[in-house]
């Protein structure tokens, strides 16, 4: 209620200023010299009471009055039941329902009520009386925006006593505006793709939509009519059957619930936080966990129900249901398959079927899983766990060739060959190199590295490089490479003597 009763005049400068001049509610204080709470409240109460500008010139100051503060359950002086509004708003989100319907339902149980007309046109006038998130029409489980605060929070090293920041990750449903905030370290994809998918699981559930703003971490090209996501961001979505739709480009009401979800998170929860300290991630987020509940669980002034009640009531019925296992982030990359039908990744080696020697395969690696792709097929041509131990093999059996001989191009006997035109010790340190491998295949790559070293050393200098790396026990191509590049330039003055008539040579004294 307002604090203060206006004069008719007053109000009605009120109402001008409003819908004629169309001046905010804080300009109109301003002028007015009133509260803008009071301003909202006239406002309210006028759509409410189905008035509009002008005002009739004929009305009388305690006719408005009784307009503007019916008696309970009462909306003008004809005695006329005031639909309950935030729940035909509430009924609305639902699907097949629609204004004609629920005023069918109203007329039901109040056979002198308004008009379908003027039922609704005072539905719209209401809608104009809240907020802009609050006026759009969402849909039961059909939108989750997601975005950064600007704010961060932070960490303390309980050693150093430095203090690393946080970014915090907020998603907002768009009806029951029910709410998921978490503590990042930064605003990678790795930590974008996790905050979906924890919010997800937060919610029990899937929207048809997600709305991000254009985050490069999801979005790689903002185009305004066709924007491109990245690989992941896409993956994600395929992954949980949902459409992302990003915000357009300088079109702030696109992301306008999210914007408020933003602010209620940053004063309700990250102002709460402000004198603590935290240790860990898990602990702040623990503490965020904590202050979300109670956020979800406190009444919003404008629909006189909590964000949890709106969202069990509405919007988790609408959802769609998890899949059986969530999405677990991946890294890509194109790589070669070598002569040794492995490819390299994180300095692992894995192996892929001995016919795609010299093809290009994009690979697809998790946490857990390594996933080589041939080409556009959908399925992999070969999985592997992931291995963090570099420089290892990760070989299966069924990809080698049946019968290595057939393959003429490549073998051990051609590398010892070659080797043995280089030097002694070349042929020594490639032999070693062949027989420590499970699979002579596996040092193809080592072996066509050092061998292909002569020809910018020239032989003797990598046979000498491999004596000592043999001696060393040192088997790599980096490790040859390594003593190659120290090895002292040869001058061949020192290890020939031009003719002169004067040298009379070892035959001489014989």
């Amino acid at each position: 209620m307002a604090q203060e009763r206006l004069s008719m005049r007053k109000i009605r400068e009120i109402m001008r200023l409003v819908y004629e001049k169309q001046l905010s509610h804080r300009a109109v204080a301003q002028v007015c010299r009133v509260s803008h709470s009071t301003v909202k409240e006239y406002v309210s109460r006028a759509e409410a009471a189905g008035l509009s500008w002008p005002l009739p010139e004929e009305m009388s100051e305690e006719e408005l009055y009784r307009r503007l503060y019916p008696e309970k359950g009462k909306t003008s002086a004809a005695g006329k039941t005031q639909p309950n509004w935030p729940q035909v708003k509430q009924e609305l989100s639902r699907k097949h329902v629609t204004l004609r319907l629920l005023w069918t339902e109203y007329r039901e149980d109040e056979p002198n009520g308004y008009g379908y007309s003027q039922f609704c046109e005072l539905y719209r006038q209401w809608k104009k009386s809240l907020d802009v998130p609050m006026r759009q029409d969402y849909k039961a489980g059909e939108k989750v925006f997601v975005d950064y605060t600007g704010d961060r929070l932070s960490i303390t090293n309980p050693e150093t006593g430095e203090t690393q920041p946080m970014e915090v990750f907020v998603g907002v449903l768009g009806y029951s505006n029910y709410t998921y905030a978490e503590a990042q370290p930064s605003q990678s994809r790795e930590n974008w793709i996790g905050g979906h998918v924890r919010m997800l699981q937060f919610l029990g559930g899937v929207p048809e939509v997600v709305v991000p703003d254009n985050l490069k971490s999801g979005v790689k090209d903002p185009c305004y009519y066709d924007p491109e996501l990245n690989p992941a961001y896409q993956e994600l979505a395929e992954h949980y059957a949902l459409v992302v739709l990003p915000a357009r480009v300088r079109k702030p009401r696109d992301k306008a619930k999210v914007e408020t979800g933003v602010q209620v998170v940053e004063r309700w929860i990250m102002a709460r936080l402000r004198h603590d300290t935290f240790f860990s991630l898990a602990e702040l987020n623990r503490r965020i966990r904590e202050l979300l509940q109670e956020l979800n669980d406190r009444p919003m002034v404008h629909l006189g129900q909590s964000r949890r009640e709106l969202f069990e009531a509405v919007d988790r019925p609408a959802l769609n249901p998890l899949p059986e296992r969530p999405y677990e982030f991946a890294q890509t990359k194109i790589a070669r398959v070598s002569i040794d039908y492995h490819v390299e990744y994180d300095k692992h080696f894995y192996s892929v079927p001995n016919r795609l020697i010299h093809e290009e395969v994009r690979i697809r690696a998790t946490e857990h899983m390594v996933e080589i792709y041939h080409k556009s097929q959908k399925d992999p041509v070969a999985i592997h766990p992931r291995s963090h131990i570099a420089g290892r093999h990760t070989t299966c059996q069924e990809h080698m060739p049946l019968n290595h001989q057939q393959r003429q191009e490549w073998s051990p006997e051609r590398f010892l060959n070659w080797a043995e035109q280089v030097g002694p010790s070349a042929k020594a340190l490639i032999e070693t190199a062949l027989v420590r491998r499970k699979h002579p295949e596996q040092a193809y790559r080592t072996c066509l590295g050092i061998l292909g070293l002569a020809r910018k050393h020239g032989a003797e200098r990598l046979d000498e490089a491999c004596r000592q790396a043999l001696a060393a026990k040192a088997f790599a191509y980096g490790d040859v490479k390594d003593i190659l590049d120290h090895l002292p330039p040869v001058d061949p003055a020192l290890t020939s003597t031009p003719p002169h008539p004067n040298l009379r040579g070892g035959g001489y004294y014989q």
